[in-house]
């Protein structure tokens, strides 16, 4: 289910799924495998702890699966945003990639996939689905259950 309201939670584990515009494997084409595991970096920076996640490289090419940790948020700050600013450095990567190999189809298709009110905001891409989909995991079951599904993924 995605979500579009505002987490209220400032910490806990929580399962989530980033997906690519149309499903498009835009993780593969540009290979940004490395810039997933540069934003995971920076959560475990930031004292959140990336508790299972499938391994990017076996073959998400269009989604990431992460089961992340939150760890008291910081003051002004939410999960939604934590989120978000993974979303938006991982899309200005990805689109920077594409310009590098100059794959002008594409980036018509992203560009061209931007409705009019984000446009009038700045935003030049669609490089994700609107939102995300986020599930808190509260027992020790539902946790085993996601990593499981995490693990047998079939990629």
């Amino acid at each position: 289910m995605s979500v579009k309201r505002m987490i209220q939670e400032t910490d806990g584990i929580f399962f989530i799924t980033i997906t690519c515009y149309s499903w498009i494997s835009l993780l593969q084409i540009t290979n940004t495998y490395d810039a997933v595991y540069k934003w995971f970096d920076w959560l475990k920076k930031e004292r959140h702890y990336v508790a299972g996640y499938v391994p990017i490289v076996i073959g998400m090419p269009n989604h990431i699966h992460a089961l992340i940790a939150f760890s008291k948020t910081k003051k002004n700050t939410n999960i939604n945003k934590i989120i978000g600013n993974g979303k938006r450095f991982l899309a200005y990567e990805i689109i920077d990639r594409l310009k590098e190999a100059a794959n002008v189809s594409l980036l018509k298709k992203l560009s061209d996939a931007v409705e009019i009110a984000d446009r009038k905001r700045g935003k030049l891409h669609e490089v994700y689905e609107d939102s995300f989909d986020i599930k808190e995991c509260l027992t020790q079951k539902f946790i085993k259950q996601k990593l499981d599904y995490i693990h047998n993924n079939p990629c």
